[in-house]
């Protein structure tokens, strides 16, 4: 059997009970195509900063990029921390640190009644959004000036560079190709801010290198007004660092909420890190009423990053058949437990 190096930080808030709850599923759609996950736990988290002043350090992060075959993070943030110097030096850390580039977010509804959508039962919301993920304005680059004064003003300035947005724009076009998808949606606010402007350049560039794959461009209000009225449209969707975060979340809000949406962050070739979207959720931190399904279809990314599509299908497969005959949790309409829904996950495997 085929082992590969696993290592989880469960982190903060309801990220351990989650990874709890979600791994044995993951686990045993992976026994059941003959792969074996040798797991690690990682103490990497608030109360270990608390406790140590450490967040990542580098034995630990050259550990993670040279020894391991994939990072699953359960939930970062925590109250006691208000800087929150600890999540930002781990995730963000992460991604900037082992360059991946591609946070990817599938968007897929399971079953009509987790959309807010009237349409949803007669609709097929099924889309992936790129990322740009080590870009934009999340590299915290900016100045305070005249900090306290009448006059004081924050400044960010947002990065696009031309090898940063031609790899994941490529990465779109790549995968909507291996998928059968016919058309890939470029968003951007270039009528407003002409310095992103490259980003249209380069769509065309790329989309020009692969003719079977229509290209279309929305500015980003105008996306989030048709992601709202007519989703199942939508097949890829490639932005920036902060508009792909901000149309992901709305893609989630369609399809059931945070507690269903997963996400990976890639860069082809390496180990990459996947990670549950819902945050750490520090008021339902032991109460056992977080959902762990996000966790389960986290895990079928990563196992397809792995080379394991059908423990991927099977994995997902196992969460739609929860969905529709339950147990749930309360955000999704159900009455059970964190504890009960993942192990009906892993019993439907």
């Amino acid at each position: 059997m085929t082992a590969h190096r696993i290592s989880l930080i469960p982190g903060d808030g309801i990220g351990p009970e989650v990874i709890d709850a979600g791994f044995p599923a993951i686990e045993a759609a992976a026994r059941s195509v003959g792969a074996t996950l040798q797991i690690e736990r990682l103490p990497y988290s608030a109360d270990h900063y608390l406790k140590t002043g450490e967040t990542l350090p580098d034995p630990g992060f050259k550990h993670l990029r040279d020894e391991t075959d994939a990072i699953f993070v359960g939930a970062l943030g925590d109250p006691r921390v208000p800087g929150n110097e600890h999540a930002r030096d781990i995730l963000l850390g992460l991604r900037f640190r082992l360059d991946l580039y591609i946070n990817f977010r599938p968007v897929r509804l399971i079953h009509p009644r987790l959309s807010p959508l009237r349409a949803a039962d007669r609709a097929v919301i099924d889309f992936v959004i790129f990322r740009e993920n080590t870009e934009g304005q999340y590299q915290g680059i900016g100045r305070a000036e005249e900090v306290g004064s009448p006059n004081e003003r924050q400044i960010s300035e947002e990065i696009h560079t031309r090898k940063g947005v031609t790899r994941i724009v490529e990465a779109a076009f790549e995968w909507a190709g291996r998928h059968g998808k016919s058309r890939v949606t470029m968003s951007d606010k270039a009528n407003a801010v002409p310095w992103q402007r490259i980003w249209g350049e380069i769509f065309n560039q790329v989309g020009a290198r692969h003719p079977a794959i229509n290209r279309e461009h929305r500015y980003v209000d105008a996306l989030a007004m048709e992601l709202v009225r007519e989703p199942e449209r939508f097949q890829v969707i490639v932005a920036n660092n902060l508009y792909g975060d901000i149309l992901s979340d709305l893609g989630a809000g369609l399809v059931g909420g945070l507690g269903v949406a997963a996400s990976a962050n890639l860069h082809p070739g390496r180990a990459g890190l996947f990670e549950p979207v819902h945050g750490s959720a520090p008021p339902l931190a032991g109460k056992n009423v977080a959902n762990p399904m996000a966790t389960a279809l986290t895990g079928a990314l990563m196992l397809e990053a792995l080379g394991y599509p059908e423990a991927a299908k099977r994995l997902e497969r196992a969460v739609s058949t929860v969905v529709a005959e339950g147990p749930t949790t309360p955000d999704i309409g159900g009455h059970s437990t964190t504890t009960e829904v993942g192990r009906a996950i892993a019993e439907a495997i």
